[in-house]
């Protein structure tokens, strides 16, 4: 299984269309599971931050005025990941982000995205919600002392897609759930579950047997 990058952003609202900026950005690395590295930041992008927002992170004016510069960060973050492929919790969201603070640093984005939104719904539809601490916590996984600061959204991120995987080799029999396949299965609508993991599994037998 090749490397994965998480990334979960901060930001002073919900859209860089509506010319939200991010105010802080963690990534955390995993090779076959397992976190190998992490990156964060506060970043000072020149936006201000509404007070609903600071009460939400905890993130004020006062530090990100005092942070590096958004372009500066975007390059770290940008050299850290590389060509790796990238997965958030709503991937929408932070995908745009990125998208869009690499736009203003003038570096582009090809990153691909998988959404651990969209597969802990396909893979755990009896969960009450999927926001990110309420399945983390149905799952019985490690939740974060403080949400909604990037790193610690990042660090259950990753542990969420953690056992996403486990969860398709030990109870799905999907031999390597590597990025493209969480990307194929993000797209697959519910009904067609079992199709697709019976596709899948007799394509895994046969890439098995030398076929």
């Amino acid at each position: 299984m090749s490397l994965i990058a998480v990334i979960d952003f901060e930001t002073t609202g919900i859209s860089p269309g509506q010319g939200a900026r991010a105010t802080e950005v963690a990534i955390v690395l995993l090779d076959n599971g397992q976190v190998v590295d992490r990156f964060q930041s506060l970043m000072n992008a020149g936006a201000w931050i509404p007070p609903f927002i600071t009460q939400l992170t905890g993130i004020t004016n006062a530090m990100v005025a005092a942070a590096p510069d958004a372009e500066q960060v975007m390059r770290e973050a940008a050299r850290f990941v590389g060509d790796t492929p990238m997965v958030a919790h709503n991937a929408s969201f932070d995908s745009k982000f990125w998208a869009a603070e690499l736009q203003c640093a003038d570096l582009p984005a090809p990153h691909a995205f998988a959404c651990t939104v969209l597969l802990s719904r396909r893979l755990y539809p009896e969960a009450p919600s999927h926001k990110l601490g309420s399945i983390v916590g149905h799952l019985d996984l490690p939740l974060a002392e403080r949400a909604h600061r990037a790193l610690a959204d990042a660090e259950m991120a990753a542990a969420l897609l953690g056992r996403i995987q486990h969860d398709l080799r030990t109870r799905w029999g999907v031999a390597d759930p590597a990025h493209a396949l969480l990307m194929g299965l993000q797209r697959c609508a519910r009904p067609a579950l079992g199709k697709w993991f019976a596709q899948h599994g007799a394509a895994v037998a046969k890439a098995t047997a030398g076929v």
